[in-house]
């Protein structure tokens, strides 16, 4: 069974489960971030949907890329938690599914391909603080450097 954090599910909806795979990076003691710049920008963890068919791992490189221009290695399962929410970027109300992996961002290739993205680099406390959802500030919370 997966937890949920955060809001419950609302039985008035129909929800789309949604699985993706996101990462905590540390690195000299901070942790790469990402801002998604839209209405009110939103600081999360990288990573994204795992597309149909996609292994949870291919998954995670290639959002890390898109939303940080970032590579990574060694990505390691860490645990996973279910959070109920409206998408509002594709107009859909979603269970996703949130599968969080623990990597080394090894080398900048470029900005992020996504160009509604920024990264930014933030000390354990202050991500806590700052992420956008309870379980990536649940999940960032368990990190000791």
């Amino acid at each position: 069974m997966i937890h949920r954090i955060g809001e419950p599910r609302l039985k008035s909806k129909r929800y789309t489960r949604r699985p993706g795979a996101y990462a905590l990076l540390p690195r000299d003691g901070n942790l790469l971030l990402t801002v998604q710049l839209c209405d009110e920008p939103d600081i999360q963890l990288p990573g994204g949907g795992i597309d149909t068919g996609e292994h949870a791992i291919v998954a995670l490189h290639r959002e890390v890329y898109e939303e940080t221009g970032w590579r990574i290695s060694k990505p390691r399962r860490i645990g996973a938690f279910r959070r109920f929410v409206y998408m509002p970027e594709y107009d859909l109300w979603a269970e996703k599914i949130c599968h969080i992996f623990i990597a080394r961002p090894t080398r900048q290739i470029g900005p992020p391909v996504e160009t509604d993205h920024k990264v930014i680099w933030a000390n354990p406390e202050t991500a806590v603080r700052i992420l956008g959802n309870a379980g990536d500030r649940y999940f960032a919370s368990l990190l000791s450097f």
